[in-house]
């Protein structure tokens, strides 16, 4: 959420903003007008609340003549004042409405632009394999090597779900433990375990709501299954105050995350890179504002290594501001080589949020002792995400004969397996 004086104090550089992300500017008017609304209402309280004042002060040294008056006078102010304070609450929660959905404000180094077209390219890793035989996508090679059931999950659960089978679930397994051990031993997070059970409040906090509702699993308990483990890492903190010697705090953890994908008909409609439940290692970082945009930098660096460890290679882009996320101000994709599209694919986006989810969620800091809390800023990553992992690595280190080459930094998680071969998957 941005700051309500933000918005009173310079709309023209939120109109502006909101047109280089392709976002409908008119909101801002709609924003100083229930502002308005508000002040006014709250003028005309306080004038009537200072004249009641008056008029307890006055009535015991009115004549008698005009007592009744001034009585009558006072009876009719409390009755106004309630009413008033029903019209701010509805434009209070009108006003608060319209915040909630308004994006944040691109930083001054993201790229403008419409869309992913426009997005920058900052850095690269490793060349690409070259072939000498056509190579398959991952959903062939994992249904002949018999690590995956597509039909299977879809009797299930439908379409956009699947099943690991035998050495499939064990890579899979493979590949989170090793990106919890290389994120908390040597980038120095702390893990976390937390529910994917989420309530409204969290979802609103990180931004989730009441932007993305189509897209969320809603239970009739009235709470959400995670769309990532962002959600309750960074809720974890909600509505406290740190001591600045606390900071910058790391957390990273491994969860599965549940999205309806309900705006990507048409797209990978097969394997295993757009479903609607998926694993994730995500990192999430809160630190001090000045820190903010180094963090960034190592947060994206943290996700990187692990593609380098698994010689996989990858690109980082700088996303512009019309493919700008929500709550971001400035978003470092990480995107691996996918030799059956001959292309790259995002498999991580770090983001800085600023102080936007922690205004939302209230989460703040002293800077010491006899300072007033200030917002903290937030960034989170995917550290990687599971599944497209699982497929870069079928589709990278796939071999004519129809085997997969388990990387190396894998293979202690895997019970020293090197290669999985068609001979056989149990």
């Amino acid at each position: 959420m941005l700051d309500i004086r933000l918005v009173r104090e310079e709309p023209d550089r939120l109109r502006q903003a909101l047109r280089t992300r392709n976002e409908d500017d008119s909101i801002v008017d709609r924003v100083l007008e229930l502002d308005e609304q508000r002040r006014t209402l709250l003028v005309e309280k306080e004038s009537l609340q200072a004249r009641r004042n008056e008029l307890s002060k006055q009535v015991p040294r009115a004549a008698p003549q005009e007592r009744a008056a001034l009585i009558e006078e006072s009876k009719g102010i409390g009755p106004r004042i309630s009413d008033l304070d029903r019209q701010t609450d509805e434009v209070d929660r009108q006003l608060r409405d319209v915040m909630l959905r308004i994006p944040n404000i691109p930083h001054e180094t993201t790229p403008v632009g419409k869309d992913e077209h426009d997005n920058r390219l900052v850095g690269s890793w490793g060349e690409p394999r070259q072939f000498d035989f056509e190579p398959l996508p991952h959903w062939d090679i994992g249904v002949k090597l018999g690590l995956v059931d597509f039909e299977r999950a879809s009797k299930i659960s439908g379409a956009r779900f699947y099943a690991l089978m035998g050495r499939g679930a064990l890579l899979e397994r493979a590949i989170i433990n090793f990106m919890l051990d290389l994120h908390t031993r040597e980038h120095g997070y702390t893990e976390v375990f937390p529910p994917v059970l989420i309530n409204e409040d969290s979802m609103i906090g990180t931004g989730q709501l009441p932007k993305f509702a189509e897209d969320m699993y809603r239970t009739q308990d009235d709470l959400y299954l995670a769309p990532t483990a962002e959600v309750p890492l960074t809720n974890l903190l909600r509505e406290e105050i740190l001591s600045a010697d606390q900071l910058p705090i790391y957390y990273t953890a491994f969860t599965p995350c549940f999205r309806r994908e309900a705006g990507s008909a048409g797209r990978d409609v097969r394997g295993v890179i757009r479903v609607h439940q998926f694993n994730k290692v995500e990192l999430v970082k809160f630190v001090t504002p000045e820190t903010s945009y180094d963090e960034l930098e190592s947060l994206t660096h943290n996700a990187e290594e692990v593609l380098k460890r698994l010689e996989i290679p990858y690109r980082v882009m700088a996303l512009c501001t019309g493919d700008l996320g929500f709550s971001s101000a400035k978003t470092y994709d990480v995107e691996v080589w996918l030799p059956s599209q001959d292309t790259y694919r995002e498999i991580s986006s770090c983001s800085t949020f600023e102080d936007f989810q922690a205004r939302r969620a209230g989460i703040r800091y002293r800077p010491d002792a006899d300072s007033r809390p200030r917002f903290v800023h937030t960034l989170n990553g995917s550290g990687l995400a599971i599944g497209r992992t699982w497929a870069t690595i079928l589709e990278n280190c796939q071999q004519e004969d129809g085997s997969v080459v388990i990387p190396h930094v894998l293979r202690p998680y895997m019970g020293g397996l090197d290669v999985i071969c068609p001979s056989g998957n149990q």
